[in-house]
């Protein structure tokens, strides 16, 4: 294992410790949209949780949404009792989750960050989400996710 990427070691350990059932898997650099990782997975897109951090007036908000939905950040910013959502810049991802846009995982961060899901994903018995680098994802059920992670139904569209 020694040839395993940092960022993906460290996810495992907590991926492990948070009691995580699924498989890690590492795709093709190639795969480095929603879309190009379900096909590899032989998913569909909409069973791919995407870890979304937004910049909520300089704190952290992770949105944990289908590949199949655009976050309409204005309703979900109102739905979740913050003034407003921005796309948080690299550097602002960098800072609270310790990893690089594309590969953030909906756990393993410095703190605690707020956490929401996408109900949407409910639907499916198997969920793909990044497991702490580009190349690295990792199956759970919703269940498995919301306990992983505290995070609460919000509807994102």
């Amino acid at each position: 294992m020694s040839s395993e990427h940092p960022a993906v070691a460290r996810f495992r350990a907590e991926h492990s410790s948070r009691g995580g059932t699924g498989t890690i898997v590492i795709l093709p650099d190639s795969v480095h949209t929603a879309a190009l990782a379900a096909e590899a997975l032989g998913c569909e897109v909409a069973a791919i949780a995407n870890s979304l951090l937004f910049d909520a007036d300089g704190a952290p908000v992770l949105i944990l949404t289908s590949g199949g939905h655009r976050v309409d950040v204005k309703a979900t910013a109102e739905r979740i009792g913050v003034p407003a959502l921005r796309r948080a810049t690299p550097e602002f991802v960098r800072e609270h989750t310790s990893q690089v846009i594309g590969g953030v995982s909906p756990i393993g961060h410095p703190a605690p960050v707020p956490t929401y899901i996408d109900p949407w994903l409910r639907r499916f018995d198997v969920v793909w989400a990044a497991a702490g680098h580009p190349a690295a994802v990792f199956s759970t059920t919703f269940e498995e996710l919301v306990a992983m992670t505290g995070a609460v139904e919000v509807e994102v569209e």
